[in-house]
């Protein structure tokens, strides 16, 4: 049935069109038997509000917005989940867009964001991401905005991370304990934050706890050059004792390569990584990891959010803890 519009309801009931607006909206101006009227011939003719006027009138429109580089990753995928499940709670509805990596299609979802009018964004930022003004623009407007996981280095943003540098040092420790001596270090690109906190606090706790510990390190980031890389180590003069790989992606590549060479796992070499948890179940044995929870990131990303939209005192940085989960391939 085609949407009623309020004049129809205000001619149906011999009332102004005024006073069945504020009869839906509860006005206390309106008597409770008229609002009583109004509101069941309102579902009767199922009427809906215009959202779109309402937006525009009240600007706000109850939607978040969600800034990925890619929906296809477990990770990702978890902590939209978990948004969206606080969301629901709230009142909110999401709005998902990916960037791709891509810094032009980055600036033209934060336009589309923007003209959606969302009362706020979570953002992870794309590789080549230098230039935060169209960010900075989203704020300037009133629109809080909450990055994760791939966060800016500039500081007055607000940024809920995982515990970088404790997951790669937690690594470093489980590594040491084990008394491997020839680490492959595999890191994502090294343009981003989230490489260069996890690859320098690797090399300093092996620096500080194990100083005669070969750590190799390279910058792989998918699973094809990740494969290619363990590949080329694992064949050379001296292959590593152990690989340490610092996602998801880069563990799949590391995983085809040893099984392409046919090794054994952790007899010819060990494997380690930082992961949000599912990945490494689907190996015999079951890779050990340190525990970077995209759920868990979503969950307090969702928290700091809803302090802002509320206008609260919220801390400007927060992290998500880590722990060691321990399986059979160290």
């Amino acid at each position: 049935m085609q949407q009623s519009t309020l004049k129809k309801l205000s001619e149906a009931l011999g009332i102004s069109i005024s006073t069945v607006s504020r009869a839906l909206k509860d006005h206390p101006d309106i008597s409770a038997a008229t609002k009583l009227k109004v509101k069941e011939l309102a579902v009767a003719m199922e009427y809906e509000p215009n959202s779109y006027a309402v937006q525009l009138r009240t600007r706000q429109s109850n939607l978040l917005g969600i800034l990925v580089p890619s929906i296809d990753n477990f990770f990702y995928d978890s902590f939209i989940a978990a948004v969206e499940d606080e969301a629901r709670k709230f009142g909110y509805s999401v709005l998902i867009m990916q960037s791709r990596d891509d810094v032009a299609i980055e600036t033209a979802n934060i336009n589309i964001f923007r003209k959606n009018m969302v009362m706020g964004l979570f953002a992870t930022v794309s590789i080549a991401t230098e230039e935060l003004a169209p960010f900075k623009k989203m704020e300037d407007l009133k629109i809080p905005v909450v990055f994760f996981d791939r966060v800016p280095e500039e500081k007055g943003f607000y940024k809920v991370c995982l515990s970088d540098a404790l997951a790669a040092t937690i690594a470093a420790e489980a590594i040491i304990e084990k008394k491997k001596k020839n680490v492959l270090a595999l890191f994502g690109h090294p343009h981003l934050s989230i490489s260069k906190v996890r690859c320098e606090a690797l090399v300093q706790t092996f620096q500080q706890q194990a100083p005669d510990t070969t750590v190799t390190i390279d910058y792989p980031e998918q699973p094809e050059a990740s494969k290619a890389a363990a590949l080329k180590a694992l064949t050379s003069g001296k292959p590593p004792d152990v690989i340490f790989c610092m996602g998801d992606l880069i563990l799949i590549g590391v995983m085809r390569a040893i099984h392409q060479l046919k090794l054994r796992i952790p007899e010819d070499v060990a494997v380690i990584g930082i992961s949000n948890g599912f990945i490494p179940t689907m190996y015999n044995p079951v890779v050990t990891y340190v525990e970077t929870s995209g759920y868990k990131l979503g969950k307090l990303s969702f928290a700091q959010m809803l302090g802002r939209l509320k206008g609260e005192d919220v801390t400007e940085n927060v992290c998500v803890e880590s722990m060691l989960v321990k399986g059979g391939s160290l």
